[in-house]
Formats: C-alpha cells, structure tokens, sequence
C-alpha cells in the first residue's frame, strides 16, 4: 500500500503542475503518456506475436502527430486530421503486400496497430484542447473518474457480492458500478455547479455525468478484457502498485471520449 501511496504522490506531482501550466508543457506531457500508452497496447500484442520494427516505428511517429494535432488551438471545435489517418492507413496497411508472409504480419496486426495508434492519438488530443479551452473542465473530468473508480473500489470491497463481469473482471461488482457512479456522480455535479456553470439545468447536468461515470467504467471492462485476452495482469510495471500508464488512464479515457457527446451542453 505504501508503494502504491507514493507512486500516486510522485504522478501527481508530474501532472498536477504541468496541467495548471497548460500550453506547451501539457501537451509534451500528453505526447509522452501517448507513447508510453501505445507501447504497453504493443507490448501485451508482443506477448503473443512480434511486430515488424519499421510498422512499430511508423506507430510511434503518427501516435506523435495525432496527439499534437493543432495543439494550440483554444477552442472546442474539434476536427479530425483526415490527411494524418489517410497516411496511417497507408502505412499499417501497405506491409501486408511487402512483407507478404501472414506468419509475421496479417490483416489482425494491422487493424490492431491501427486501431491502438488512432485510439490513443486522439483521445490525447482531445484531452491537450480541453484543457486549452477551459482548465476546470479538465478538473470536471477527472472527478469523474477519480471518484468514480476510488468509490467504486470500496464500494465493491465493502458490500459487493453481485459479481459484474467475472470472465473480464472478476473483482468488480454490481455494488461497486453503483457505488461509484453515485459518488462520482454526486462529486463531479457539485463541483460543476459550484464553480463552472450554476446555471446549467441540474437534471441535464446529473444525467450528463452519471452517463460519463458509466462510460468509464466501460473503459476499465474495455482495457481488462484486452489484458484478459492476453493473459496479463496489468499492462506493465511502470508504475509501482499500480501498473501500467492504461491501467491508470483507462477510466479516464472513456470519460475523454464521452465529453464529446455532450460537448454542446456542457
């Protein structure tokens, strides 16, 4: 426990600054959490089946693009680099004629390279212009899960009986999805009531955010079931008592990509 104490001290102290600076120094910190994200989705595959170096290569510098996408802007129109995907598809999907041999690279490998570099890439782009927009909205987004899968946990611990998932997760608990989406719920819609928006219809304001606590906890089925697939634990052992990168960002990932169904509203 104490190691796990100290990782989340020493996380928080890397992120926590560079979040209130924002600009620059965010975005460099969301490009290094991409990286560091695509080479855990590439490390489970690898446990299984090798990828071609020059592919994975080829991964890493469009994950790199895709995140710092017009970085600076400071609105909320969000738009999709159509030339970036183009070139992405081209370049995962151009193997399978040159190195024509499915032992080393088929069609799976590609979707999956494809699929993890697009995935990634633009959840933290998306995650760099909320921030550039609007710092509190950042802070609405991490209540959600933060409180969410903190609530959850004990709550689970406490009273959960009612297995939710038990081929994907076999700890979580119908009690735990409750108890996590009402805290979550409930913190995140005070807090945006308080400080960002008073004015926003509550009701809107509490469907909107049990929806998101919802969603990621989707998001943490999502990534365990990749991990069950693979036979892993956790994605890796960056990170002291805690795992890996998606094992932290997993919730919160899902909770970016829910924004944005609702970003008219909120």
């Amino acid at each position: 426990m104490m190691t796990r104490i100290i990782s989340a001290i020493v996380l928080l102290a890397i992120f926590v600054p560079a979040l209130v600076v924002g600009k620059l120094p965010f975005a460099l910190l969301m490009l290094a959490i991409s990286f560091l994200s695509l080479n855990e989705m590439f490390k489970v595959r690898k446990s299984k089946k090798e990828i071609p170096i020059l592919v994975e290569l080829f991964a890493y510098i469009l994950v790199g693009f895709l995140t710092l996408n017009n970085y600076q802007a400071k609105d909320l129109t969000f738009s999709i680099n159509y030339q970036m995907i183009a070139i992405l598809i081209f370049a995962f999907l151009s193997p399978l004629v040159f190195i024509n041999d499915n032992k080393k690279y088929n069609i799976n490998d590609a979707l999956y390279i494809v699929a993890s570099t697009i995935f990634i890439g633009l959840t933290m782009n998306i995650l760099i212009l909320i921030r550039n927009y609007s710092l509190v909205h950042v802070i609405y987004i991490f209540l959600i899960s933060i409180m969410t899968d903190t609530f959850a946990l004990f709550t689970g611990l406490c009273v959960g009986s009612h297995k939710l998932a038990p081929l994907i997760s076999p700890k979580k608990t119908w009690e735990g999805l409750i108890g996590g989406s009402f805290w979550g719920t409930l913190v995140a819609v005070v807090f945006y009531n308080t400080v960002i928006d008073s004015t926003l219809n509550i009701g809107v304001l509490v469907f909107v955010t049990l929806v998101l606590s919802l969603l990621g906890q989707l998001g943490d089925l999502v990534f365990s079931s990749i991990k069950r697939y693979y036979n892993k634990k956790d994605f890796s052992n960056l990170i002291p008592g805690h795992g890996g990168v998606l094992d932290r960002i997993d919730n919160v990932i899902f909770v970016i990509l829910g924004f944005l169904l609702f970003i008219t509203i909120i």
